[in-house]
């Protein structure tokens, strides 16, 4: 154990000084004897060793006061030697107590000199069984400092060192003469001195202890890793209250501490795992699961996050990624943690950049592997970034880590996970590519899934817009509009359908219908009943009557069945007459009144068979408009099928401007964002 002076220090560790001085505690006696052998000075702790009081020793010979016969002759032996030639004697010796018992009493004996030149022999004695328990206590305190594996050190009021035991040396990596008179700080500049002198001034001015305090830094002693202490500590205190200063102890817990890093680590990626399952493919939209994931990996995981697909691949031609030349990505999410440089350097959503093959990500996506550059550096970021102005804005926002992860669905590369780091101070790792790697696979299979819906979808839609009439044609006495909606969001487009056919005599027939079901079928099926109305209309059948044909052709169509509204407006007599298959009601909305539903018998839908069908007769005079639609307008699921169609009417009363607007203003009313069903709307108006 090395030690500094502790000024005002009364005793050591271990030793019971109980308020007194270690003097006190050994019972110190001093005893003067002349150069005849007779006792010239008894000290009051003399009374306490030797059991005799003052009166009754100065004046007697110490031989025959403390000495044993048969003790004497070498007690006079050591006392003339130290007279005569001045030696100093230590020893034990025994001696006699006054109540007759004999005891071993520990000695030193020294020559002394008065101004006339007197000889005289001084004896400093104690108990030799306290100098034996004290010099114990002592040899037990010195090495438990010095021989404990915990970091031990005393600072005094200045907050300096005065001691320090060989572990805190080793824990240091400093030897002990280094510490004494110094600072925490002036020794350790990198862990969080301040932190610690004030939680060190907090226990010297109160007293409280501090226990089991966690400090993280990095010593001499391993300068290139973090280590985690525990340390405590409590205030010394002198035997008179007098503050000493601080007693620290310090326990390297740093595999505990990488320990519990590592397990919360562990928590936090399967939390974030179970996050992307939650949040990453909520939607069969490609943008919208490539913007999940983005937003899931940042800040968890990266600071900056791209999602970028081959554009060959959201076209469905690519048979599978080449082993080199460029490639051609379509950037779909890009999201940052903060405001930073990095950000513009990225391509934007929806913006095509091509990648040579000496670019990271572009290996990344030929050979299907991830790509980690730990430590980015200038040359990394020309190979990182889309062009040198790029290069440059990464390098000024301090990316100083990448890591590129491809994103493969059913053996196929899609495209790639692009992450960097400014902001966090570690390196990706292997861990990180782990974590990144999982989740680019979730999301990768929700991508694909996704594309080959949209293009599903697509193809749906094309089919379905192609087999819908074009521009309502123009008829004598009658102006129309019509709009047609797809479903939005992750549902199928669906069956309805909207239709205006000339009849002989300047009438009209105004067709909505909605075949049950979604996808490239149900438009096909939609397509048929089109065609067959168009048919039976083009006979100049009763309204009921084309309801019974198409009735009967729809249940020849297995497993589909349909609803339809069909009127016929006749100018001449300024009426239309309207049957219904299972359809919601149309709106009659009077030029002077106030707008309707009106009260058609709803009939069964097409295809259920042997159903019957009736025909109303509606007044449409000059003025008046008729509203056909189907239910993708204005059923949700949260609200009652009343409330909607009380929510349409009331709109129509106020919508009488031009019926393209109208059209507009009621998909824009009454359509909810990522509706689950398609549009047919149709809107006439009489002009007489």
């Amino acid at each position: 154990m090395t030690a500094g002076s502790f000024p005002g220090t009364t005793g050591r560790v271990g030793v019971p000084l109980d308020g007194k001085g270690l003097l006190d505690v050994l019972g110190v006696a001093a005893v003067v004897v002349d150069a005849h052998g007779r006792i010239v000075l008894w000290s009051p702790q003399a009374e306490d060793l030797f059991g005799y009081s003052a009166d009754e020793a100065l004046g007697g010979y110490v031989a025959r006061v403390l000495v044993s016969p048969e003790h004497r002759e070498e007690a006079m032996r050591l006392f003339g030697d130290v007279l005569r030639e001045g030696t100093t004697w230590a020893g034990t010796f025994p001696v006699r107590h006054k109540d007759g018992s004999e005891r071993q009493v520990e000695f030193r004996n020294v020559r002394l000199t008065d101004d006339l030149g007197g000889l005289y022999a001084l004896g400093i004695a104690a108990d030799r069984s306290v100098v034996e328990r004290v010099e114990a206590e002592l040899a037990l305190s010195d090495r438990l400092v010095s021989q404990s594996p915990i970091g031990l050190a005393v600072l005094d009021t200045d907050l300096r060192y005065v001691l320090v035991n060989p572990a805190l040396e080793r824990i240091n990596g400093l030897p002990a003469a280094l510490h004494i008179g110094r600072r925490i700080g002036d020794m350790l500049p990198r862990i969080d001195a301040d932190a610690l002198d004030a939680a060190l001034r907090s226990v010297l001015e109160t007293g409280k202890p501090l226990l089991d305090h966690p400090t993280v830094g990095r010593t001499p002693a391993d300068p290139d890793r973090d280590h985690a202490w525990s340390v405590s500590f409590y205030r010394l205190e002198g035997a008179d209250d007098r503050v000493l200063g601080v007693a620290a102890s310090v326990i390297d817990v740093t595999e505990r501490h990488r320990a519990d890093v590592d397990a919360d680590r562990s928590r936090r990626r399967l939390a974030l795992i179970a996050d992307a399952s939650a949040r990453v493919g909520t939607t069969l939209e490609v943008e919208r699961t490539a913007d999940e994931l983005a937003s899931v990996v940042v800040p968890e995981l990266a600071d900056i996050a791209a999602v970028d697909v081959l554009d060959s691949v959201l076209a469905l031609r690519r048979p599978g990624a080449p082993e080199e030349g460029p490639e051609l990505f379509r950037a779909l999410a890009v999201k940052a943690a903060g405001r930073t440089d990095a950000l513009p350097a990225a391509d934007p959503p929806g913006a095509v950049a091509m990648y040579g093959a000496d670019r990271l990500v572009t290996r990344c996506v030929h050979t299907g592997v991830p790509v980690l550059v730990e430590h980015v550096g200038s040359g990394d970021l020309a190979r990182i970034a889309r062009s040198p102005e790029a290069a440059e804005l990464l390098a000024r926002a301090g990316v100083h880590s990448y890591l590129a992860v491809p994103l493969i669905a059913r053996g196929e590369v899609l495209g790639a996970l692009d992450l960097k780091r400014d902001r966090n101070p570690l390196p990706f790792d292997g861990d990180d590519v782990l974590l990144a790697t999982e989740l680019a696979a979730r999301a990768a299979v929700s991508i694909d899934n996704a594309r080959w819906y949209q293009s599903v979808r697509n193809s749906a839609v094309t089919l379905q817009r192609s087999l819908l009439p074009g521009a309502p044609p123009e008829r004598a006495g009658l102006e129309v509009a019509a709009r047609y909606q797809p479903a939005q969001a992750s549902s199928e487009v669906g069956g309805d359908w909207y239709d205006v056919i000339p009849l002989p005599d300047d009438k009209t027939a105004l067709v909505v219908g909605d075949v049950m079901g979604s996808g490239i079928d149900a438009a096909a099926t939609m397509g048929r009943l089109r065609t067959a109305t168009c048919a039976f209309a083009d006979l100049d059948l009763p309204p009921a009557q084309v309801l019974r044909h198409l009735d009967r052709i729809t249940a020849g169509l297995e497993h589909y069945i349909a609803t339809c509204l069909f009127a016929v407006h006749d100018p001449a007599l300024g009426r239309c007459r309207i049957s219904n298959a299972g359809h919601l009601p149309p709106v009659r909305v009077p030029v002077d009144g106030p707008a309707e539903l009106l009260d058609v018998p709803p009939g069964v839908p097409l295809g259920v068979g042997g159903g019957t069908f009736g025909t109303s007769k509606v007044p449409f005079r000059p003025g008046d408009r008729l509203v056909l639609y189907t239910d993708g307008l204005i059923e949700t699921r949260h609200e009652a099928i009343d409330e909607r169609l009380a929510l349409l009417v009331g709109l129509l009363d106020d919508l009488r401007g031009p019926l393209e607007e109208t059209c507009d203003r009621l998909l824009q009313a009454l359509r909810r964002p990522g509706a689950p069903d398609d549009v047919a709307l149709l809107i006439a108006r009489s002009t007489g």
